[in-house]
């Protein structure tokens, strides 16, 4: 995520429907089947995820109403339980009315409980190992969050349809889903909209039909996925479907009242697969199908996020397209956030931090200042903040200066370490180590020792694990 302007700061108040949870079954009880947990353990967020089972495959289905700005929605998820299941959870917030869930085809017992749980029991126990699948059919009008720290994230209403951007926990508000960074899945979307405007998703488009008044959009995300990176943008848009020099993918698209000139959305297709080419270089082959970007007027948002695949450029008004290192910054998170995911929260400066110094290199390489001059102006800064652990910021600072400018700091003290060699070697080879998977800090300092050969305890004791300000 990038930050362009100051987030919101009032939290919208989320009820859901209480109920009573339906007790485990003597029978089951004795084959030993309990529970689910109903939260994934991370300790910034304990209510969001689930445990019990491994989500493997979500099947969106949803018809979008532009005149009362509701959703008509079906949600399948494929799944393996990861223990003897009498019953699990899934995410869901706000107000969305959840009309029927069935299991494997048969109907199931569901409650809201909570803010966020849906708790679904089926007619029998299932066995660890086994594969299922779970239908929740559900409507009504999504609702946003707006969290005093964290600011606006969910389902959010544009000045001509909606845009999803979910980081951390907003895909709860649009679709049941098991809301870990630890557990990526596959993901299909089938989103019916008014005939006129167009549907964007994650992965590649795998068809249009239009029927009376309205047009249905099909698209297809292959590579496993995040649920705080997963994507749904409505509205008008110019679309560009093109291919890199490189020979990549390119679909980019832009609202035409999110831009002041005529020839933006060229533009915009340009500087991506410029950009995206060029950090292949860095980083070593793209990982995803397809890149692109959204650029959309939005002005409760203002900020832009590393949706897989695609990111948004969410903006508050008409103006250029995004900057070169805006576009670098999260066509980078491609790499590092959404190729490779933190695996709890706290690790998020290996997001930023690398997304933070793809901008740095940009400018260096592109006749900016150095990443050198960035670091000396950044460490000189009574701006820059010192308080705090990098490597564990907070709940409430996970989108603060000290995951991002502190952390490309550190990045680029580990340059100064290695050496330029072993450094851009390092960063093509830890991606890749770790592709369409989760990691934590501490696997980045040891794979960084052992990859570079070098003893680096004490920089990552400084400025990863400690607080104040380094001596250099």
């Amino acid at each position: 995520m990038a930050r362009l302007t100051p987030r919101a700061l009032s939290i919208a108040a989320i009820v859901a429907a209480a109920g009573l949870l339906t007790p485990l079954s003597a029978a089951q009880a004795k084959a030993g089947f309990t529970p689910g947990a109903p939260g994934a353990g991370d300790p910034y967020f304990p209510d969001m995820g689930n445990g019990g089972y491994d989500a493997r495959h979500y099947s969106l289905s949803l018809a979008y109403d532009a005149g009362t700005k509701a959703i008509d929605a079906e949600a399948r998820i494929s799944a393996t339980a990861t223990q003897n299941l009498s019953r699990f959870d899934l995410d869901l917030l706000g107000p969305l009315k959840v009309g029927k869930v069935k299991v494997d085809g048969h109907t199931a017992k569901f409650e809201r409980t909570g803010a966020q749980e849906l708790v679904i029991t089926p007619p029998h126990g299932l066995r660890k190992g086994r594969s299922f699948t779970v239908d929740v059919t559900y409507s009504g009008v999504p609702q946003m969050i707006n969290d005093k720290a964290l600011g606006i994230s969910g389902w959010i209403q544009t000045h001509d349809g909606a845009v999803a951007l979910s980081q951390p926990f907003g895909s709860a508000t649009w679709y049941p889903v098991n809301d870990s960074t630890a557990d990526k899945a596959t993901y299909d979307f089938t989103i019916t909209v008014p005939k006129g405007l167009q549907v964007l998703a994650n992965g590649e488009p795998a068809g249009t039909r239009t029927h009376g008044a309205t047009t249905t959009f099909r698209w297809v995300d292959k590579q496993p996925t995040a649920s705080e990176l997963v994507m749904v943008a409505i509205g008008h848009f110019d679309v560009k479907d093109t291919r890199t020099p490189s020979g990549l993918r390119n679909i980019t698209a832009v609202d035409p009242a999110a831009v002041k000139s005529a020839t933006a959305s060229d533009d915009f297709n340009r500087a991506t697969a410029d950009i995206i080419d060029w950090e292949q270089k860095l980083y070593g082959r793209y990982p995803f199908g397809s890149v692109g970007g959204i650029d959309v007027l939005a002005p409760a948002v203002g900020y832009s996020l590393e949706t897989q695949g695609r990111p948004v450029y969410a903006r508050r008004s008409a103006g250029a397209i995004p900057s070169a290192g805006l576009l670098a910054h999260e066509l980078g998170h491609q790499w590092f956030g959404d190729a490779v995911t933190p695996a709890q929260w706290k690790h998020i400066w290996l997001n930023e931090g690398f997304a933070t110094y793809s901008e740095w290199l940009y400018s260096e390489q592109h006749g900016g200042q150095t990443a050198q001059q960035l670091f000396d102006q950044a460490y000189d800064s009574p701006d820059t903040d010192w308080s705090g652990k990098v490597a564990d910021p907070g709940r409430d600072h996970i989108f603060d200066d000290l995951t991002y400018t502190r952390a490309a700091m550190t990045i680029h003290q580990i340059r100064k370490a290695v050496g330029d060699k072993a450094f851009f070697q390092l960063i093509k080879a830890w991606p890749a180590a770790h592709r369409y998977g989760n990691a934590t800090t501490a696997q980045f300092v040891s794979f960084t020792e052992h990859f570079t050969h070098e003893d680096l305890d004490k920089l990552f004791q400084a400025w990863v694990y400690s607080e104040g300000k380094p001596a250099l």
